[in-house]
């Protein structure tokens, strides 16, 4: 048996959820989601809780249990209290800056870099000490982790002298410069 798909999922007060059928319906004070669950997964509620359960022991209906249990709570915790991602912009003239909802960023380039928000998803940026951090906010987990990941394929850290995006608390391997000859 699956030991996080056999887990209840709790419904906080703010949060409602609907099952019509396959279909999963997420509404909080962060936004609003929805799933599609496949065909040997089903979900119900019960005392305030969602249970998601499969009818038998296949291979399919086994790895999607515990998957779509995640789903479905990763759903809920971003209506109520939202996910965020840190990133950090570290590099001499390196900067990044907030324009209406874009973020704009001059990291090395010719140009600067403007990048758009899709969705339901907020950038924000600080400075702290000698480098800039940009927060990725939003409701859908996914949906951050992949704008996050976006914005550091923009300049990853390079390995010689640290400069590029990073995530928060991220250690760069520094590698060692050219040895002066003798």
């Amino acid at each position: 048996m699956s030991r996080i798909g056999i887990k209840p999922i709790e419904i906080p007060d703010e949060v409602q959820v609907a099952i019509s059928g396959l279909e999963v319906n997420v509404k909080g004070p962060k936004g609003e989601l929805s799933l599609n669950l496949t065909d040997p997964i089903s979900a119900r509620i019960e005392d305030g809780r969602v249970i998601v359960s499969r009818p038998n022991d296949t291979k399919l209906a086994r790895s999607r249990h515990g998957l779509y249990r995640s789903l479905i709570a990763n759903m809920i915790e971003g209506v109520w209290r939202g996910f965020e991602k840190r990133l950090e912009v570290r590099g001499t003239g390196y900067r990044a800056k907030i324009e209406g909802k874009k973020l704009v960023l001059n990291v090395g380039f010719s140009h600067t870099v403007e990048i758009e928000p899709p969705g339901t998803i907020t950038f924000s940026t600080e400075q702290r000490g000698d480098f800039t951090v940009i927060t990725v906010a939003g409701a859908d987990k996914q949906l951050v982790g992949e704008i996050a990941a976006r914005l550091r394929r923009v300049r990853p850290p390079e390995p010689y002298k640290g400069k590029g995006i990073r995530y928060d608390g991220e250690w760069v391997r520094q590698k060692a410069g050219k040895a002066a000859v003798k």
